[in-house]
């Protein structure tokens, strides 16, 4: 038997992308999607295909216009290959695998190169499912992010995962791939319906109890204004979010997720379980802020957080717009075993196989288990069904 023979091969590739927070994106006056597309200094026009979420494009009928004189007001920038397509957004995009072949087949057509770009305007979904496209095709096109909702803005959208879902799996095909660049404009949140603008508050509780203590009191004080849609409060938000999201990105050590924590996806097991158990009819916010919820509780019962501080995070929650209860929590299948408790096995398959859930301990920092109790779940859900019972007698 011979000696076999390594050459270990080693080495890193720097990533670098600017996220911009602006208003009136598209006013051939501003500056801020020209600077983008010429921030390698590379010799324009710059090739672009644009896609537009539905909704957004109910919203603001005008936005296809807008693009185009921007584009004529800027031709040695940018060329438009086409009038943006308009996709259906939400969870659907995600779940149209023949859809999503079709926007494959869409760049190709386009003759698009490595140096192209996809523009993507629109919820966390429609960002998901074009930025994978975006990201197959020629091992990766340059993809350009404009999220439209709090949700997209301060989370989803400034992070470098891309996917969609896969035999009723959430995010089951994806990859990661940072976006060239990401664009907030605050104008868009303002044709919000009341659910998206509350949806994307759970993800800045999420990272304010494991990352920041003074951002999540904040949130407490303010939930009122952010619920009544204080633009101010709401801005504050989404920077500060994006900040703390940015900021695991950098300095976590693992942008990718090679290892086993998932930090930023505190409260998740049990959100993502929800939303595929109702038929995705639960929001992905409304799903995190009772995995919050009820793995704050949970820690609560292992005493790595006080009563008051799940209290804060509870009243918090639900004074920004959560309903904290729904039935689907207490659903049981054979044997009485409850159908959420599948979320955990789902997730650890997610994670290769060893499970690791990231928990508070105290608000502000974090740490990881790796088993979680059945009977100590069960009690949390009761706890929650308790407290949604109490919240509904007192109003």
């Amino acid at each position: 038997m011979t000696t076999p023979q390594v050459i270990q091969q080693t080495f890193s590739v720097p990533f670098a992308f600017p996220v911009v927070f602006t208003r009136g994106l598209f006013d051939p006056a501003n500056p801020v999607l020209k600077n983008v597309l010429t921030r390698l200094d590379e010799p324009g026009p710059h090739r672009v295909l644009a896609y537009l979420d539905s909704g957004v494009a109910e919203a603001f009928p005008e936005l296809a216009g807008q693009l185009a004189r921007y584009a004529a007001a800027h031709p040695s920038v940018l060329e438009l290959l086409a009038p943006p397509q308009v996709l259906t957004g939400g969870e659907a995009i995600k779940n149209d695998l023949p859809g999503f072949v079709g926007r494959l087949d869409e760049l190709v057509d386009q003759r698009l190169c490595r140096h192209s770009v996809v523009l993507a305007i629109g919820g966390g979904a429609l960002l998901d499912a074009i930025g994978l496209a975006a990201a197959l095709v020629h091992r990766g096109l340059r993809l350009v992010r404009v999220p439209t909702t709090v949700l997209a803005q301060n989370d989803s959208g400034v992070g470098v995962k891309n996917a969609i879902n896969y035999r009723g799996t959430k995010n089951l095909l994806g990859a990661f791939a940072p976006p060239f660049a990401v664009i907030n404009d605050f104008d868009f949140l303002r044709s919000l319906p009341a659910a998206a603008w509350t949806d994307g508050i759970a993800e800045a509780f999420k990272v304010a109890v494991i990352k920041d203590s003074a951002f999540f009191a904040w949130l407490c004080d303010h939930a009122a204004a952010l619920r009544a849609r204080d633009e101010a409060a709401m801005e504050y938000l989404v920077r500060r979010c994006a900040e703390l999201h940015l900021e695991h990105i950098r300095s976590s050590g693992d942008p990718f997720e090679f290892g086993q924590a998932r930090p930023l996806d505190f409260g998740h097991w049990s959100a993502h379980r929800l939303e595929g158990m109702s038929k995705y009819a639960i929001s992905h916010g409304r799903a995190v802020a009772i995995g919050l919820a009820l793995d704050a509780w949970y820690a609560v019962l292992n005493r790595w957080l006080d009563v008051a501080s799940f209290e804060a995070l509870y009243a918090g929650l639900s004074e920004s717009g959560f309903d904290l209860w729904h039935d689907l929590l207490e659903e049981a299948g054979e044997e009485g075993v409850l159908l959420l408790l599948h979320g955990l096995r789902e997730f650890q398959e997610h994670l290769g196989g060893h499970l690791c859930v990231t928990m508070p301990r105290g608000i502000g920092s974090k740490f990881e288990i790796h088993e979680m109790h059945h009977d100590q779940i069960l009690a949390a859900v009761r706890k929650l069904k308790e407290m949604a019972a109490a919240r509904s007698a007192r109003s």
